[in-house]
């Protein structure tokens, strides 16, 4: 993507590879030789995850990312190149190496990752970021706060003012605490944000909340404009000052991982607001994306292309009695 035009969504944060192994038992460290179904080796890292989805979603999108100058970053550019994803604003540093995610696997779709502290998803800094990255475009996603512990409000205070004075609506999603952050350590940053996407036990852990309507309004009172949270089966609760409401999942999915299932959510919720859905239509649409996602193992290997979401978006407004 040469022309700053053409952007429509700015994302920021990791991009790595994973290797996912499927399916992996408790009694891993038992066996001296562990055979599994499937070992995948696909990009990954929650910005990387929104900007591959968003494309194949049919939108431009730019990667605001940092790799080393290695085999894996090397994939990474790859990847980003193939798929039209704009790169001008992945920092390539050969002081970095590039983080790889070892995603083991249950049966029922659940995971723990294995990552090594030295890589990029701990060492990408706001140094690593231009704050000119941020120039154009209608959306700015801040892909996964606390994913990357050093990007904190040092970098997302000036990047959102900056998106805000260009007019850009600021979508922004949440990890687990790294290194035992609080809700007060983003509070300022949350003001900006238009719509934010944590799940529940993300957002249960930084609120001290157990009740979703509780949860939800002590983010609506950080400033936060659109409160969304993934709730899993259930599909997502949005609350803001005006309404309240659950917007059910797609009801049949065979899941076999949940790896990205999140980014994939977000990734659908933006293409919406970017096709100028409304806030039930955004989050059914996203649930359909994030439902094709976890039936296939890999962040980005279950969602091909737009008539495969559209598809199944149509068959879930069928199900729900919507046309």
């Amino acid at each position: 993507m040469k022309n700053n035009e053409c952007c429509e969504v700015v994302i920021v944060g990791a991009a790595h590879t994973d290797l996912q192994l499927y399916p992996v038992g408790a009694d891993v460290l038992d066996t001296a030789s562990y055979s599994v179904k499937q070992m995948v080796l696909t990009v990954g890292g929650d910005a990387l995850n929104e900007a591959t989805v968003i494309t194949r979603l049919g939108h431009k999108v730019r990667l605001v990312s940092c790799v080393g100058d290695d085999v894996i970053g090397s994939l990474v550019l790859e990847h980003c190149r193939k798929n039209n994803i704009g790169t001008e604003y992945i920092k390539v540093d050969s002081s970095k190496v590039t983080s790889i995610n070892v995603g083991l696997i249950r049966e029922d779709g659940e995971r723990t990752f294995i990552n090594n502290k030295s890589g990029s998803i701990w060492t990408f800094c706001p140094e690593d970021v231009e704050r000119e990255s941020v120039s154009h475009g209608r959306i700015l996603s801040f892909a996964s706060i606390f994913n990357n512990p050093l990007l904190d409000e040092s970098l997302m205070i000036p990047l959102f003012e900056r998106a805000r004075e260009k007019g850009m609506l600021i979508c922004a999603d949440i990890v687990g605490c790294k290194r035992g952050e609080r809700l007060e350590d983003i509070q300022r940053a949350l003001s900006y944000v238009d719509y934010f996407f944590p799940n529940y036990a993300e957002a249960a852990a930084i609120t001290g909340k157990k009740d979703l309507e509780e949860i939800a309004g002590t983010l609506l009172d950080c400033g936060v404009r659109n409160v969304i949270i993934k709730i899993g089966k259930r599909g997502c609760f949005i609350k803001n000052q005006e309404e309240a409401f659950i917007v059910p999942a797609f009801a049949d999915t065979q899941c076999l991982d949940t790896t990205g299932a999140g980014d994939n959510f977000a990734s659908g919720f933006i293409c919406g607001l970017l096709e100028g859905k409304g806030l039930r239509e955004c989050a059914a649409f996203a649930n359909c994306t994030a439902s094709l996602s976890v039936e296939s193992v890999g962040a980005t290997t279950g969602v091909r292309d737009r008539e495969q979401v559209e598809a199944r978006y149509q068959e879930y407004l069928k199900m729900e009695g919507r046309v």
